[in-house]
């Protein structure tokens, strides 16, 4: 990249506005200009594996090149984890005492392992139970009742899941836990059975529910695990489920339940918030096929939770992997910005065939980019996947998934081996801790898969940063890392993962302006020119033919507003870059201020300027190329 400096003469520039240069927030240590970088690749040959450390230097590159943005940040980080289940606890209990403690280290200690900050606990049995048959904890004879709830009792968890519970938190004191129930009671539903079926539409048999969960919670935080988030019911349009717990729970009777639930658990453990839905993100087919007669498929499950007066005792809406894709988080959002998102499970290998080489792959990859960074790329405050730990055989299990894999297995040989979730955990939950807070960065891949890289950035409480990459290519691919006027380059193999730590860099970092609402149109393509200011590196705008003198783009910011830098961002599309342009200006996009020309000489051409006002912005090719003109993004600063 070459940075051209230029004036621009427009009447309405603000030349006597003077925007200081802004520098990385401080950590309250000397800057290190030093990145510390730790990569896991998909035939093993790396597993968080620590390379030599790699240093910021002065410029840019003309590589495609990921710009970190601690000016811009989005949601608070929860953690990241899996849950303990019935069967996890089986198979960590099949373990010798060292081993098992050996094993905890391994997924929870910050330093020796991973550091799983985040685990969400079955209230009752789920598919995962190495029982012979499924609970509750306050099962009664069929035909009877329990109103007072005089038979409650966690004393099953209190023989193997807790005390690993209360280990995780010594080894983890920041560990969160969310508690989500497969099923009420059986006696609660219509039906009397924990498979299938509806709570009995009831207020008495709401009211108890929600005591039901209160008492719950009560009882975990007198054995030492202190519940974070609680939903009200796991996958609530699985009507089916196969041969393990579940209900189906319309929205009413979520509603109603929470209602209940709300006022309890705010009186007797505030610390515990209530999250809706706990399902999909899309109404999977099968569910709305399942949908009773006559009544609604309710495929906009959350956003009518969030629009009853439940919605007052609820912190945000938990989702799950296994129809649908990550932007629903975004659409949710959007719609309710004052309502986090959490995402709460996925399982099951991604590979291509059976193979354990290729489940590893697979998985590695589906999960780095659907999970790893298209859940916190799209507001998700956590990423949890399912059993922390299984067998070689993926049990055991009571009904439900056949194809789950957990972070670790128990080998039939006694050996404990790591599998890809938990490299895809664990190269978020070692170095982002809680508390902190994603910041911007250009990312240029896709969950469904495109070829390029991906990214997340995270604030970190101390101050320090973590970048994580994903080359979604099976080629290796060469890019840089800037952060203000600082950058590195590096090269990743393919479909390998990386994350990237630092402390305070030395690097004038600009204040972005925001382009929300402005639009975009082109002389070529011009169809297309609004993904050149929609803050999404993944989107490219092309001339679609090769490049000649004139081709244009021009954004129109809605209203004047004060910049001094210009982005010109070509992405991962190598070489369609124009080579030599020019910029002009314009308050009321007739009058233009004379043009400005400059050349690029890579992916990403950051152009100076005076502090100028306007609300137009022309950028012009002057080049000539047998390669398209393509832009992924336009970006301004202050």
């Amino acid at each position: 990249m070459r940075t051209q400096a230029f004036g621009v003469a427009l009447a309405l520039a603000v030349s006597s506005l003077s925007v200081p240069a802004q520098a990385h927030p401080t950590t309250g240590h000397a800057p290190t200009d030093q990145a510390r970088v730790w990569v896991t690749t998909p035939d093993r040959a790396e597993l968080l594996h620590e390379r030599t450390p790699v240093a910021f230097q002065r410029g840019a590159s003309d590589l495609t090149t990921i710009t970190v943005d601690p000016r811009t940040s989005y949601q608070t980080m929860d953690g990241f984890g899996a849950s303990i289940t019935d069967s996890s606890a089986n198979v960590l209990y099949r373990l010798s005492s060292q081993d098992r403690e050996q094993t905890m280290r391994k997924l929870f200690d910050q330093k020796q392992g991973i550091g799983v900050s985040f685990l969400r606990q079955p209230v009752g049995s789920s598919d995962f139970t190495a029982e012979a048959e499924h609970y509750t904890y306050d099962d009664v004879p069929a035909g009877q009742t329990d109103f007072a709830l005089k038979q409650f009792s966690i004393g099953h968890d209190q023989q193997q899941v807790l005390p690993l519970l209360r280990r995780a938190k010594q080894l983890n004191p920041t560990l969160k836990v969310m508690a989500t129930p497969w099923s009420p009671p059986a006696w609660m539903k219509t039906g009397d059975s924990l498979v299938g079926g509806r709570l009995k539409d009831d207020p008495a048999v709401y009211d108890a529910y929600a005591r039901y969960l209160v008492k719950f919670v009560q009882a975990y935080a007198k054995a030492g695990v202190p519940v974070d988030f609680i939903s009200v019911q796991n996958e609530p349009q699985n009507r089916k489920p196969s041969a393990y717990p579940g209900t189906d729970m319309p929205v009413r009777q979520e509603a109603a339940v929470i209602s209940a639930l709300g006022p309890l658990l705010h009186k007797a453990s505030p610390r515990t918030k209530i999250l809706g839905y706990d399902h999909n993100w899309t109404t999977h087919p099968g569910d709305i096929e399942s949908t009773p007669p006559g009544e609604d498929p309710e495929t906009d499950y959350p956003y009518k939770l969030l629009q009853t007066p439940a919605a007052k005792w609820i912190a945000g809406t938990a989702y799950h992997c296994y129809s649908g894709d990550a932007s629903a988080q975004t659409a949710l959002h959007n719609a309710f910005p004052s309502k986090g998102i959490w995402f709460s499970e996925c399982s099951g290998s991604h590979g291509p065939d059976d193979t354990p080489p290729q489940i590893f792959r697979g998985t590695l990859t589906w999960h780095a980019r659907n999970l790893m960074l298209g859940t916190t790329r799209n507001w998700a405050k956590s990423v949890v996947n399912w059993n922390i730990a299984l067998d070689s055989t993926g049990g055991p299990h009571l009904g439900g998934c056949d194809t789950c894999t957990g972070l670790v297995t128990l080998q039939p040989d006694g050996t404990v081996t790591t599998d890809a979730e938990y490299y895809t955990i664990g190269h978020l939950s070692k170095f982002v801790k809680a508390g902190a807070v994603r910041i911007g960065s250009t990312s240029y891949g896709t969950t469904g898969w495109n070829g390029q890289l991906m990214s997340a950035a995270f604030r970190n409480p101390d101050g320090t940063t973590a970048l994580v990459v994903h080359n979604e290519n099976d080629d290796p691919r060469s890019f840089a890392v800037a952060v203000g006027d600082k950058s590195f380059e590096y090269e990743l193999p393919g479909g390998s993962i990386a994350t990237f730590t630092w402390g305070r860099v030395s690097a004038d970092v600009q204040q972005p302006v925001s382009l929300e609402g402005a639009t975009a149109t082109a002389s070529v393509n011009g169809a297309e020119a609004g993904m050149t200011v929609d803050a999404d590196g993944s989107t490219v705008w092309t001339s679609k033919e090769a490049q000649a003198p004139g081709q244009s783009l021009q954004v129109d910011l809605g209203s004047p507003r004060v910049f001094r830098q210009l982005a010109l961002d070509s992405g991962g599309q190598l070489g369609d870059f124009a080579a030599t342009w020019n910029v002009a200006v314009s308050n009321n996009g007739t009058h233009w201020s004379k043009p400005t020309t400059g050349n690029s000489t890579g992916q990403l051409t950051t152009i100076t300027l005076h502090p100028t006002l306007a609300r137009y912005i022309r950028v012009t090719s002057t080049s000539t190329s047998d390669h398209w003109w393509s832009l992924a993004d336009l970006r301004l600063y202050r």
